[in-house]
């Protein structure tokens, strides 16, 4: 009997891959749960991470033309009440506030008091306070278009919550923009979701597949609904970013409307798009291992951590003086635009030091000694190598090596991801077949099955929904790729002519 690799991270993803998720986020040191139910506490690994994220997508934003503001909170339930199908899709979802003040309760406790004339609802999402300045901002075709974007948290009261991936309070960006045509509009909503895979591929190393929502999907409110949709390691969907095409649904209920060129009065057209901190949890189940999260460096924290080492006290001094030269060196070199960040932990608690590190996903680690430094080289090793794999490298080689190393990282994630959904994603025209896949040999605790099943669908949503509660299967997107072919249902067998992506999903 072969002897069980000893792994930093219990359970392994094969043995039960949801706890393996919430042991790794503890293990990286990234976030916890808060004292309230289905809220997070993000820690500052976690928090640096995001803010790489944002920094990264902001840019991307601005050089289409878009610009951050910032929207209250607090959304008057009546302004919910103009939009009957976007009140529908979140009303189960809504926290509400309805009294101003705390007071003394009889038996010494604080009671709510002071109510409200009109409830407050916590901001699920902001189509219709912002549809409300808009239609101050907005009279003549002159001011259009208007391109808006506020990074900000938002409230949805979950009742299954994990980690990153569903909370009742998250951070997200939302983008808004109103258009003068329906065609400028698509062309946003396209353009938008085009930002977000390439964010999604270039940084986070998370290959993506563009598509359309099918009707049952499409945000509540919307027209149509782009989306980008990558596989875990556990061959589920997690939709990482979606874009919407509101038509004139949400300008007729906020009434925003402009003068045209000649002179008529209309309805603007609008556009939203977001992601949210669910994208490092998309991360996390990309690229993670059985020893801990592995951040792609384009988006990590710090890019190298160096590990002094001594033995004697009167080595102390010397490794310490060259590790922190050295990191002061490092840092002068950029990646990609961004200086290296170098973390130097001078902690003195044995090799506990290097698996902390690889737990948090580090790039690259650098051990230096006593040896090293007489020979001017450091003792290097790679995350998305074996933590047993490490090699003499030159201080001069490393300062002008790093850089590259970093893409090969990059790159090898990419690879890895890719590969992972070329060989579970697959055509499916037997119904018989399909069912099986996506059913587990073991009900009560399922092991990792399934995949992307490549199937035609008649576009009916009853065979939709029959599919969803037989096997908890969604259709996860109408992909673009793909030319039309001729085909028959995998529920019902009524002709079809598109293949779409069935998936179980977050």
């Amino acid at each position: 009997m072969a002897k069980k690799v000893q792994t930093a991270i219990t359970p392994t993803r094969t043995e039960d891959y949801p706890q393996w998720y919430q042991q790794v986020v503890k293990a990286s040191d990234m976030a916890e749960s808060s004292p309230v139910r289905g809220c997070m506490v993000i820690k500052p690994w976690g928090y640096a991470l995001w803010e790489n994220i944002q920094k990264s997508m902001d840019a991307k934003f601005k050089k289409t033309g878009v610009r951050n503001a910032y929207f209250p909170l607090f959304i008057p339930l009546s302004f919910l009440e103009k939009e009957a199908e976007h009140v529908e899709g979140f009303a189960k979802e809504c926290a509400v506030v309805t009294h101003h003040r705390l007071e003394a309760g009889p038996e010494g406790g604080l009671v709510p008091a002071g109510e409200l004339a009109e409830p407050l609802i916590v901001r699920p999402t902001s189509e219709t306070i912002i549809g409300d300045s808009f239609a101050k901002w907005i009279t003549s075709y002159r001011d259009l278009p208007v391109l808006i974007n506020q990074w900000a948290n938002v409230v949805r009261w979950e009742m299954r919550t994990r980690t990153f991936l569903r909370t009742s309070e998250f951070l997200w960006q939302e983008g808004h923009t109103a258009h003068a045509t329906s065609e400028e509009a698509i062309s946003r909503t396209e353009q938008m979701l085009e930002v977000y895979a390439n964010f999604a591929e270039e940084y986070l190393a998370m290959p993506v597949i563009r598509g359309r929502k099918s009707d049952s999907e499409r945000f509540p409110g919307a027209v149509d609904t782009l989306c980008i949709e990558a596989m875990m390691q556990d061959r589920k969907a997690l939709q990482a970013g979606t874009s919407h095409f509101l038509g004139q649904n949400f300008a007729k209920g906020s009434g925003i409307t402009f003068q045209s060129a000649d002179e008529k009065e209309e309805y603007a057209w609008t556009t939203s798009w977001g992601t949210s901190t669910r994208l490092i949890g998309g991360m996390i189940m990309t690229h993670g291992d059985d020893d801990g999260v592995i951040m792609p460096p384009r988006i990590a924290p710090a890019h190298i951590v160096l590990l002094p080492i001594f033995r004697k006290p009167e080595e102390k001094e010397a490794v310490l003086a060259y590790t922190r030269k050295l990191a002061e060196e490092l840092s002068q070199v950029t990646y990609h635009g961004r200086a290296i960040e170098v973390e130097v932990d001078e902690r003195e608690i044995g090799g506990a030091r290097g698996w902390d590190w690889i737990k948090k996903g580090i790039p690259v680690r650098a051990e230096i000694g006593p040896r090293d430094m007489k020979e001017d080289s450091v003792f290097m090793a790679r995350r998305d190598l074996s933590p047993k794999e490490k090699r003499g490298v030159k201080r001069e080689e490393l300062l002008a090596t790093l850089p590259a190393i970093l893409d090969e990282i990059q790159q090898t994630l990419f690879d890895r991801a890719l590969a992972h959904r070329e060989a579970n994603t697959r055509p499916m025209d037997d119904k018989e077949a399909f069912y099986a896949w996506f059913t587990p040999e073991n009900e009560e605790k399922p092991e990792i099955h399934g995949g992307f099943a490549l199937s035609h669908w008649c576009g009916d949503g009853d065979c939709e929904e029959k599919i969803k509660t037989d096997l908890k299967v969604t259709i996860r997107c109408i992909p673009f790729e793909g030319e039309e072919e001729e085909g028959t249902c995998i529920c019902c067998g009524k002709p079809s002519k598109k293949r779409v992506i069935f998936a179980k999903a977050y």
